[in-house]
């Protein structure tokens, strides 16, 4: 683990390793997808298993730093120890090259016995069980409260995205927009569990993808008026995007994220005047605490696309 945190990080796997690497991440793959329907479920923090998340950090070395060629800074920002709430808004569809690629850079600069979680769409062990239980390993747990609160209150780092999957489908010409589209969960989270939220962002993963459009709305309406979802289950999204492997793709499908360039920046901490139960019963001061944070990661990304212009 690097003794500054501002300091890029070395690579460590080379051409020669890839080999190897990639056919560790493809055997636990194989194990966590061949696991039985009751275990790996995202209900119990106890998955977390720091020997497997090393086995994993070759093969994620490599595409950190020859496929995706990643630069950093903010770092510095994470407390030392002890609980904080990792706010961010991802990019690049179901890949979400930025999420996977700022986890990397966590494990190697915090090591993989610190506790650290991340809220997951539960459609995930539906749709993806394999994904999803290999997932559980590494610290994804389903997008609850419940399990987010013991995790706090275990002093660990808990990952939430309140855009969810219409935050990472969002359409290319959104790409410059935090876009939590009024999801204020996370807020009551912090003030309840008296925790400082730090932001996470991104420059370029959602040129990985070209998202057109998404026609969620609309589906969610005509659902309304009793057709059902085309995907069998609500998606929560469904866009139109162009991207490997399909070319044009219709709907929240998997994709090959194309090799850009990313920037990730973890920005200062936000903290809040008042925090415990009453504070986080006040819808209007709940309000003022999300339009805080929204503001304030607006201006933090504009200023890293500003570094691009």
């Amino acid at each position: 683990m690097p003794t500054d945190l501002s300091q890029p990080l070395t690579a460590q796997t080379t051409w020669g390793q890839l080999g190897p690497a990639a056919i560790s991440v493809a055997q636990l793959f194989l194990e966590a997808s061949l696991t039985s329907a009751d275990r790996l479920t995202g209900w119990s923090l106890e998955d977390r298993d720091p020997a497997r998340i090393d086995r994993l950090l070759p093969f994620y070395d490599w595409i950190y730093h020859h496929y995706f060629r990643v630069r950093t800074d903010g770092w510095h920002h994470i407390p030392a120890s002890g609980r904080v709430l990792l706010v961010g808004s991802h990019n690049g569809g179901l890949a979400a090259p930025d999420t996977v690629m700022m986890t990397y850079d966590w494990l190697r600069r915090f090591g993989s016995q610190r506790p650290a979680y991340a809220l997951m769409d539960p459609r995930m062990w539906q749709v993806f069980p394999g994904v999803a239980r290999m997932a559980a390993w590494v610290g994804c747990i389903r997008a609850d409260s419940r399990l987010a609160i013991q995790a706090l209150r275990r002093e660990a780092a808990v990952l939430v995205y309140p855009g969810g999957i219409r935050d990472v489908f969002r359409p290319h010409h959104q790409r410059r927009q935090i876009c939590f589209f009024g999801q204020r969960g996370f807020i009551k989270l912090a003030l309840l569990e008296h925790t400082p939220i730090v932001p996470m962002m991104s420059h370029g993963a959602h040129d990985t993808l070209q998202v057109l459009v998404d026609f969620y709305p609309a589906l969610a309406g005509l659902h309304r008026w009793g057709l059902p979802w085309p995907t069998v289950i609500d998606p929560g999204a469904f866009p139109i995007y162009l991207g490997l492997p399909w070319g044009l793709a219709l709907g929240p499908l998997p994709n090959l994220p194309l090799p850009v360039p990313l920037h990730t920046r973890v920005c200062a901490p936000i903290t809040f005047p008042h925090y415990g139960r009453e504070a986080a019963h006040d819808p209007n001061y709940v309000k003022d605490c999300y339009d805080q944070v929204r503001q304030t990661m607006q201006q933090e990304l504009d200023r890293l696309y500003a570094d691009y212009e």
